[in-house]
């Protein structure tokens, strides 16, 4: 691959992950993928790319989010303090673990959310298309 096809992947790259980690989705479930597929990139040096990309990331957007009230301080503290306990673990175990593992288990985990989603929003078009229809009914008893 031509390194200005590269430098370009890499830019096409960071402007979705940071479109995504802008928005408050996580802009590492789509740039790790990029990364590991297109860019041939080890999965742990993804993973470490990605923690500095985020850290960059998530500085600005906090401050727009905080600056524009979405910013909830209740139920903060627990949610951080035992985030920083399993991110030391997870860390220490990616660390230890095959690259090929890494990867495999990042994969397994997106195709979960994704059937997870498919779920919950087949789910919520079935209630709502049912909600419909008994609306329907409703209105055409009334007519009667």
């Amino acid at each position: 691959m031509s390194l200005i096809l590269t430098i370009f992947l890499y830019i096409l790259f960071g402007f979705l992950s940071g479109i995504l980690g802008g928005l408050g989705m996580g802009g590492g479930t789509l740039l790790i993928p990029l990364l590991s597929i297109f860019l041939n990139v080890d999965q742990k040096l993804c993973q470490g790319l990605n923690l500095l990309s985020f850290l960059v990331m998530a500085l600005f957007s906090l401050i727009i989010h905080y600056k524009n009230g979405y910013i909830a301080l209740d139920g903060l503290w627990p949610i951080v303090l035992s985030g920083l306990i399993f991110t030391v673990i997870g860390a220490l175990l990616a660390g230890k673990l095959p690259s090929e593992i890494l990867r495999m288990a990042f994969g397994i985990f997106l195709c979960l959310l994704a059937i997870l989603e498919f779920y919950r929003v087949g789910k919520e078009y079935f209630k709502s298309k049912k909600k419909n229809k008994d609306k329907e009914k409703h209105s055409k008893n009334k007519t009667k």
